[in-house]
């Protein structure tokens, strides 16, 4: 299991490795390289929208790759995905801009992004089904929160490497070709990452499967329609939270109130770093208590924190923006470190590789692709405390909790038994 856990932790780290490192680019840099005849706002919203383009990606990439792992197996995602996501992040960071090849730098740009998506889409079903479904049935929920380390990994990593860029560059360096090397480190990282995937053996659950779904997707469609969309809506609010504090935040501090970018990065990564640690330690809460309550709490303490939280950015100190980071990652991890435990026993194993994943990067499109767009507009048209801002995420985690509130407990259910507990 630990064996197991660790690679599928390192996978998802450099994944999602792959996938924030263009959020950071298009925060900072992106939007005045490939869109420079746009106005600062309009190019900043530009350059979200591609960054939004990968997130309604992930759901056919779940489609496609929940085919491949509910038919032929889960292992085969992993590798697929990981070297379609590797290749297309490093292909990024070869694109010429728009003064070199004009409007073809966008449009590239924005193919890539989508594949950069299509293969995050099924990497997480991947390896949080390989991981839950190995793992012992008491202590799943803790397995499975090793694939849920691996987004804050590969946060801290690709912030990481833009901090020491921006440390060591002047902005003319790190504007000329200091933002392409994230991207092109991601092709190491992804050797490494094929590496530690090639000794993993397949879902003893998927062995044990007599009848294979012939179309997966539409007997997901057909019988588990509801649950998709509930889920959905429930795990908006994660996304929400987590791109508003990663990626949203860091344009608007920056530009916005005049924040250094080594400042917000600092901020950020530090409560990431809090909140990745944090993380096992929630899944074993998760086993104990249950998936559902701390859901549900995780959601409530969302609502309740977003508005102090978009108080505290408007102060530009770094202590209280650190603060203000910190709590709305806490009410994130709250529901995403038993997320990987509780979606798999949603399902049943003929079809949970494709309904797992679908729901959980549907809500990726409502809370991930949308919030640094609405948020940045949403800036324009308030004062210096974007209240509106905390408004709006405060409204998508009344949403979410509405429908965690719809959703059944699962735990102790074995996965390899379980079946649809609703249609």
């Amino acid at each position: 299991m630990l064996r197991l856990a660790t690679a599928s932790l390192a996978g998802t780290a450099i994944e999602f490795y792959d996938f924030f490192v263009y959020g950071t680019a298009a925060a900072l840099i992106l939007g005045p390289l490939f869109f420079p005849t746009f106005s600062p706002l309009a190019g900043t919203l530009a350059a979200f929208g591609t960054f939004g383009v990968g997130f309604v990606a992930r759901p056919l990439g779940s489609v496609l790759f929940g085919h491949i792992g509910d038919r032929h197996g889960r292992r085969p995602v992993l590798v697929a995905s990981l070297l379609l996501t590797g290749v297309s992040t490093v292909a990024v960071g070869c694109v010429p801009t728009y003064h070199t090849i004009g409007v073809a730098a966008p449009v590239l740009l924005l193919v890539l992004r989508f594949l950069q998506g299509l293969g995050l889409g099924g990497e997480w079903g991947g390896a949080v089904l390989l991981t839950a479904e190995h793992a012992p049935v008491e202590r799943r929920g803790l397995w499975s929160s090793f694939p849920q380390v691996g987004p804050a990994l590969g946060f801290l990593l690709a912030n990481g490497v833009v901090l020491a860029l921006s440390a060591t560059l002047t902005e003319a360096q790190f504007a000329q070709w200091g933002w392409r090397v994230p991207f092109w480190a991601a092709g190491v990282l992804a050797v490494a990452g094929l590496w530690l995937r090639s000794s993993i053996t397949e879902s003893p659950s998927f062995l044990g499967i007599d009848d294979h779904a012939r179309v997966p997707f539409a007997d997901v469609v057909r019988d588990h329609w509801r649950l998709v969309l509930l889920t959905a809506g429930a795990l908006a609010v994660g996304y929400a939270i987590f791109y508003a504090v990663t990626t949203w935040s860091l344009a608007y501090a920056t530009e916005r109130l005049g924040v250094s970018r080594t400042v917000m990065l600092t901020c950020i990564m530090a409560a990431v770093l809090v909140m990745g640690s944090l993380t096992p330690v929630v899944a074993l809460l998760g086993d104990r208590y249950g998936r559902r309550p701390l859901c549900l709490a995780g959601c409530a303490a969302a609502a309740v924190w977003m508005f102090p939280m978009v108080a505290l950015l408007a102060t530009g100190e770094p202590l209280l923006m650190f603060l203000g980071f910190l709590g709305a990652l806490l009410a994130f991890i709250t529901m995403f470190a038993v997320i990987a435990a509780y979606l798999p026993e949603l399902y049943e194993p003929r079809v949970r590789c494709t309904g797992a994943a679908v729901g959980y990067n549907l809500g990726g499109v409502v809370g991930g692709a949308l919030t640094p767009i609405v948020a940045t507009a949403l800036v324009e048209q308030g004062g210096r405390v974007p209240w509106g801002v905390g408004a709006y995420l405060t409204g998508i985690a009344l949403l979410s909790l509405g429908c965690f509130a719809l959703l059944p407990e699962t735990r102790p259910v074995p996965v390899v038994a379980a079946r649809p507990v609703m249609d």
